[in-house]
């Protein structure tokens, strides 16, 4: 049984039962000691403000490919709204696919040239900008 469920079943009970209000306590207990260790560890603060950082920025992206609608989707069908955010993706993904790319070919052109490339520096570079593409006016798709 999942633990979702039987917290669930525990809630339904007319009166707190005596597991429910111990798996309840035991939940706090690990959430404080998660706590502590957030603290405490500097680097796992840092790994997920990363993590944090490329969702952010990947939402910027996403958010700059909207602007024409204002950030909305005004498609009144499911279907015409799953169309939408699927060119919005795709869009996104070919953002990104092409950033990544030219990354390559950059770095690629670096070591040819004899120039340091270091694995360090090419940690903190990512392929979510998007301020070197214009992104005015409409994309239109060829019907097939």
């Amino acid at each position: 049984m999942a633990p979702s469920q039987l917290l669930r079943k525990f809630a339904s009970y007319p009166r707190q039962h005596e597991l429910a209000v111990a798996l309840r306590e035991i939940g706090q207990i690990e959430r404080t000691l998660f706590i502590i260790d957030w603290l405490l560890d500097a680097d796992m603060q840092r790994r997920a403000q990363i993590g944090l950082n490329k969702g952010e920025a990947h939402h910027a992206l996403k958010n700059a490919l909207r602007i024409g609608r204002q950030g909305e989707i005004r498609d009144r069908t499911a279907q015409g709204q799953h169309f939408r955010m699927a060119g919005l993706n795709l869009l996104a993904t070919i953002i990104i696919y092409w950033n990544t790319k030219q990354l390559g070919h950059a770095v690629d052109s670096r070591h040819s040239d004899g120039l340091d490339c270091s694995a360090n520096l090419l940690a903190h570079i990512s392929p979510l900008g998007w301020a070197h593409i214009l992104l005015t006016g409409e994309h239109r798709w060829p019907k097939r």
